[in-house]
């Protein structure tokens, strides 16, 4: 269902899709803002076409194989009362292999210059990381960080990177177990149109888009000079060729990269600063 209480606005961010999704929403609630793409953007661009719509401060996204269970967005809002709150993210009922899983905190940590990060104890308030497929955004502090980078299109990394500026500029990530939603993972677009090989070249791809990008301490650095090579020349040994094509791939991509860093605030915390654990 779409529907929207007073005050609030509905943005509909559409990929290039061909399900007559967008001709039913036009029909059915002509009140809700459709942002149609021409040319395919990815995940992140999509996502940023979106929020540029919309006019209020506090931005919720939910992904199209995600449905919210009742009563979620006031305990979500209720971070927003504390000025330094970037994002809060929702506990996911994630269906996998018809499996449920408990998804929606993330730890994280660095470990021989690479960013180790995984799923969290869900009992806890801190997140590395907020979801853009499920989780509330302050707008203006998104605008302030630039949005989600389109370096990671088609998809993955991007809201990790996104979570990571906001925390090294010294904005907080939240998780809230109350607010819950089910992810239904194996419905999603990329289980239907990218092979688990395709999948897995762009994941290494962006993990090294995601370095090259944010990693600012120099014995951080250092380790990752030092076992990188390494790395690589292991999955090569073991017939592992889409590390190294996603290591070759994520250089190709070394020039805005380069802009970047180059016009990038300074960061009040370190890269060792950021690590949750568990």
């Amino acid at each position: 269902m779409i529907d929207a209480s007073p005050g609030t606005e509905i943005v509909v961010s559409d990929d290039c899709s061909s399900d007559g999704s967008v001709e039913y929403i036009k029909k059915y609630f002509p009140n809700v803002i459709i942002v149609t793409n021409t040319v395919r953007q990815g995940f992140a661009g999509n996502i940023n076409m979106g929020v540029s719509k919309a006019t209020g401060d506090i931005v919720i996204l939910i992904n199209t194989d995600v449905e919210p269970e009742k009563g979620y967005l006031i305990p979500l809002l209720s971070h927003f009362r504390n000025p330094d709150v970037f994002a809060v993210g929702c506990l996911e009922k994630s269906i996998e292999n018809g499996n449920m899983i408990l998804r929606g905190r993330g730890i994280a940590h660095w470990e021989k210059g690479y960013y180790i990060h995984s799923r969290g104890d869900t009992e806890k308030r801190d997140t590395a990381w907020v979801s853009g497929g499920s989780g509330a955004f302050r707008k203006s502090m998104w605008d302030t960080l630039g949005g989600m980078d389109k370096l990671y299109n088609p998809f993955y990394w991007e809201d990790i990177d996104l979570s990571y500026r906001a925390r090294k500029a010294g904005w907080k990530t939240v998780f809230e177990q109350k607010s819950i939603i089910r992810h239904y993972h194996e419905e999603g677009k990329i289980k239907r149109e990218y092979s688990p090989e395709d999948v897995k070249k762009i994941v290494y791809r962006n993990q090294y888009i995601f370095i090259l990008k944010n990693l600012t301490d120099p014995p951080l650095i250092l380790k990752h000079l030092f076992w990188a090579p390494i790395r690589i020349i292991q999955s090569i040994y073991f017939g592992n060729y889409l590390h190294p094509t996603g290591f070759f791939s994520a250089l190709g991509r070394l020039f805005p990269i380069i802009r970047y860093r180059l016009r990038c605030v300074k960061y009040r915390y370190s890269d060792n600063d950021l690590a949750i654990w568990r």
